[in-house]
């Protein structure tokens, strides 16, 4: 009776009559069975925040790097252990339920596309992919086998940021024409590509850890464990990293969909680091809540931002560290970034914010650690039929390109770029090389 109940339901809700078979195991069992990709550093939170759902199994780990699997076993010992993410997959695909992806960005488009081929729902973190090509084929991929999907931008889950959007969507400071948004988070290098190569340790895999990536010798401290982020071949800069957290929000917002242009102000491109200050300006289609145009800025690097009339506070406060200004026909809202309430400026000076039409979000928590667990949480529940993702990859692939259009503009210095969202080209030629890349066999 209780399986025939559950199907007449699914009849009446239309597509999920199409739902993989993974999700339907996963529905029917009532728990959802999960493998993760990568489980140091953010991974480990991915790990931990996800397992913390009561209705979770963590069925399988991997990582190339034994001394982050290690750690992760003591926390899961029943887990199957992989350092390969396709053994992993092809031997235990009609054994998990769902996946999370959480290694560097080179590998984040490979190893989420093998799961989704498999019919996997995958929670991926941000930004979603190295390179645009990756993004919209995710976002398809994930369109045509209708999966349950989440990019890793926990705080858009966040209190802060919806009670943001909630207010910039009722009109609070009119028609937004510019966002200028900021961090001083330094995800560059400015240096020479190291010469020679150094022992690789015996607890890291370093052909798995390279992936689909150029071949680069093993440097101690250069790219694992932490600052990949830095180089090319690797990671997304400073804008890949902070740029998602901060400009998700205001985009979200704003319902923008990607740029018109793009002009990146920074050093002469070194072939091996993203520069270390950055300026991206960007030129956005208008939408209901924004002037015809939308100008958006993005500053990285020590010291950012620069100084700006759009940017000066009452009471010659300083800016939060890191935050974005939505600049409106009516008046500013400062978003610091984060666990602060917005800030409404009118005519120069702060002005309260009339709350009780946002009563249905509750209080603010103030727990980093109960807040972050709600995007989790919310991906776990979509899995099982409870909930729909706020992030998913036809969200988060739009965001991501964004993102990764100002990044190839950093190989431009000071040009403006035009973007054809139809044709997924720009008008400049020698920029389109930077879409996509060969994939590495390995």
């Amino acid at each position: 009776m209780k399986r025939r109940h559950f199907v007449k339901q699914m009849t009446a809700t239309g597509s999920l009559l199409f739902l993989p078979k993974s999700v339907w195991t996963a529905l029917t069992t009532k728990r959802l069975r999960t493998a993760h990709i990568g489980v140091g550093g953010m991974g480990a939170e991915d790990l931990k925040a996800i397992a913390s759902h009561s209705k979770v199994d963590v069925v399988a780990l991997c990582d190339v790097d034994a001394n982050a699997l290690n750690a992760a076993r003591q926390l899961y010992p029943k887990a199957a252990l992989f350092k390969d993410y396709r053994r992993m997959l092809e031997t235990l695909k009609d054994s998990i339920d769902a996946v999370v992806v959480s290694t560097p960005d080179h590998t984040h488009a490979p190893a989420s596309l093998m799961a989704m081929q498999m019919e996997k729902p995958v929670y991926c973190q941000k930004p979603l992919t190295h390179h645009v090509t990756e993004a919209r084929a995710m976002q398809k991929l994930a369109a045509e086998k209708n999966l349950v999907t989440q990019m890793g931008i926990q705080v858009h889950s966040f209190y802060d940021y919806k009670l943001a959007t909630l207010l910039i969507q009722s009109g609070i400071i009119g028609k937004v024409k510019t966002v200028r948004a900021w961090s001083p988070k330094n995800w560059g290098y400015d240096g020479p590509e190291p010469e020679g190569a150094d022992t690789v340790p015996e607890h890291l895999d370093w052909n798995l850890w390279l992936g689909t990536a150029p071949e680069h010798p093993y440097k101690k401290g250069v790219y694992h464990p932490g600052n990949w982020r830095k180089l090319l071949d690797f990671g997304c800069g400073t804008l890949g990293d902070m740029g998602v957290h901060i400009f998700d929000t205001p985009y979200n917002a704003l319902a923008l969909d990607v740029p018109l242009t793009i002009k990146t102000e920074c050093r002469e491109p070194n072939g091996f680091g993203f520069p270390e200050q950055n300026k991206v300006t960007y030129k956005f289609p208008g939408t209901k809540y924004t002037t015809e145009f939308l100008k958006w800025v993005w500053y990285d690097g020590k010291g950012a931002p620069k100084a700006h009339s759009d940017l000066k506070l009452p009471n010659n406060d300083k800016l939060p560290l890191q935050g974005a200004m939505f600049i409106g026909e009516k008046g500013r809202l400062l978003l610091p970034h984060f666990m602060e309430l917005p800030r409404l400026i009118v005519d120069g000076s702060y002005q309260d914010l009339d709350l009780a039409p946002f009563k249905d979000l509750g209080a603010p928590v103030r727990n980093y650690e109960e807040e972050g667990k709600k995007h989790y949480h919310q991906f776990v529940d979509a899995c099982l039929g409870k909930a729909t993702c706020s992030a998913p990859f036809s969200y988060g692939a739009k965001l991501t390109e964004t993102i990764l259009l100002g990044v190839i503009a950093g190989r431009f210095p000071n040009m403006t770029l035009h973007w054809d969202s139809e044709r997924a080209r720009f008008k400049e030629d020698k920029a389109n090389a930077f879409l996509d890349a060969e994939y590495r066999s390995f």
